[in-house]
């Protein structure tokens, strides 16, 4: 008989917070006033039961021609431990830099074109090409997966992303078998975006991962959230998530896969290397040179909680660093 073993991590699927019920809990934004980092605007206003988003998300989800792809089904084999925190705070509360170094640049990130997005393949694959982002999508089957993110800053979100596997992807571009590293790199337009008129940033925003974590089961590609398109504050319209490595790893407005047998130097590596390293995986007991990485605060709580080892996804990724303990592969 065959038997059926879930790993370590995986949850049944009503430990989920169903879409209806997370949208309306707004019982833990309010808990935000007591927190330190969480405050800004946009949960204050969800506070008071207004969505700071719900115009300029209705307007995009009206006329976004991808919309017909969304909500796509989930994939129930990816774990859910944490309920899903509402959309009126991840979407306003951002790392975003080319937009601001704060959090609150939601606002100013909706300068950003995302048609026409143009995507280059290239480095060491068997035929470089670019081609459109819509086009890309469209070539994929999309999932929703429900993942944890772990922001080095000692905060974390639970999201509902829509996309599909960074493996995908790599199968789509056919890397030639001397390749090593997969690099992401963002959009450069310092007309719009005001944060890449700072000279001191190695503008534009890359990072990379090894091939062998790029075809991670875990490994993802976004194109949407809750639902719906990707706002352009989260990196519409390609951005990466790796839920078992600091969010700095995850590139936003991806334009450009490079594919290189040489391990690449990434946006937050060139500026402070002591601090920010190659690897960036999640570990509690590797702390950051500035503070502790032992728990981490939940956004729309004044709750922390432990920091769990890959972010709690080690089952499926810890093979993957076996045999390299000379490497500092937690920060």
């Amino acid at each position: 008989m065959l038997i059926k073993r879930k790993p370590g991590w995986a949850l049944p699927e009503t430990a989920a917070t169903s879409e209806s019920v997370f949208r309306q809990r707004r019982s833990l934004v309010k808990a935000i006033g007591a927190g330190s980092i969480l405050v800004v605007a946009g949960p204050w206003l969800a506070a008071c039961g207004e969505d700071p988003m719900a115009p300029m998300q209705s307007a995009r989800a009206a006329d976004d021609p991808l919309a017909d792809l969304y909500p796509a089904a989930r994939n129930d084999s990816i774990p859910v431990d944490r309920a899903i925190v509402d959309e009126s705070l991840t979407g306003t509360y951002n790392n975003f830099y080319e937009f601001g170094s704060h959090k609150n640049v939601w606002k100013a990130a909706q300068a950003l074109p995302i048609r026409p997005w143009q995507v280059a393949i290239d480095g060491m694959v068997e035929t470089p090409l670019t081609i459109d982002a819509d086009r890309l999508i469209r070539t994929m089957t999309l999932e929703e997966r429900v993942y944890r993110h772990r922001c080095v800053e000692a905060w974390s979100m639970t999201i509902p992303w829509t996309g599909f596997p960074l493996a995908k992807l790599v199968e789509f571009a056919k890397p030639l078998s001397g390749a090593r590293y997969l690099v992401m790199t963002s959009f450069q337009n310092p007309d719009l975006a005001p944060g890449q008129r700072q000279s001191w940033y190695p503008w534009p925003y890359s990072d990379g991962l090894t091939i062998a974590e790029a075809t991670n089961a875990l490994a993802f590609i976004v194109t949407g959230a809750y639902g719906k398109p990707m706002a352009k504050q989260y990196g519409a319209p390609l951005r990466l998530a790796v839920p078992w490595k600091y969010g700095f790893k995850h590139v936003k407005s991806i334009t450009r896969f490079h594919f290189t047998d040489q391990r690449p130097v990434s946006f937050w590596e060139k500026l402070a290397a002591n601090e920010y390293g190659f690897w960036a995986n999640v570990n509690p007991e590797v702390a950051h040179p500035r503070w502790s990485q032992a728990s981490e605060e939940v956004l729309g709580t004044s709750q922390r909680v432990p920091t769990l080892l890959y972010n709690g996804y080690g089952d499926t990724v810890a093979g993957l660093y076996q045999g390299m303990g000379s490497e500092k592969l937690f920060m």
